[in-house]
């Protein structure tokens, strides 16, 4: 998975801008990738790992109504811990995951439901109500399985994002700098 953490990364300072991370059901995984490529500094802000609850409202600024309604386990919540995390952290970026990782279903999701979002700079015609892009998960495997596959995700969803932002001119740039044509 560091390659997809390397490339991230590489994106990111290629455009001189900045990523925070907000994890739940991953605990610090997805942040494990990303500071585990030497660098990483030079894009990475931080993160925070709110497992609780409560503490994505409280530091994240997920809505609380939100959160009472529907659970942890939700689209929107994704959504909104990845703007929380990145106005919090003083990014450009802002990336989450939320899910059931196991053994037991969490707020009526079976294990296996994940959500991970991505918000970003350019995000004004977003489809997620707090912002950005939300993709549902529905994965199998045990505790770890489940973790480590939605800590891919967030990484490939945000991946996807910046590699589809970069303008031809930025792509001209960047080949140019890795010594392509």
């Amino acid at each position: 998975m560091n390659s997809l953490a390397a490339e991230v990364l590489r994106l990111l300072t290629v455009r001189g801008e900045t990523l925070a991370v907000a994890e739940s059901l991953t605990g610090g995984l997805v942040a494990t990738e990303i500071t585990a490529v030497p660098g990483a500094s030079r894009a990475f802000r931080g993160s925070v790992t709110a497992y609780a609850t409560e503490l994505k409202h409280e530091l994240l600024g997920v809505d609380a109504t939100l959160l009472a309604e529907r659970g942890a386990v939700d689209p929107q919540v994704a959504a909104q811990m990845a703007v929380g995390v990145r106005k919090a952290l003083g990014a450009d970026w802002g990336i989450a995951t939320t899910g059931v990782a196991g053994p037991d279903p969490q707020d009526g999701q079976p294990v296996g439901t994940v959500f991970v979002a991505v918000d970003g700079p350019s995000d004004a015609s977003s489809d997620a109500a707090g912002g950005g892009k939300v993709v549902p998960l529905r994965l199998n495997g045990g505790r770890a399985d489940i973790r480590m596959e939605s800590a891919q995700s967030v990484l490939a969803l945000l991946l996807k994002e910046l590699a589809g932002e970069q303008t031809g001119n930025e792509r001209a740039q960047d080949t140019e700098q890795n010594g392509g044509f």
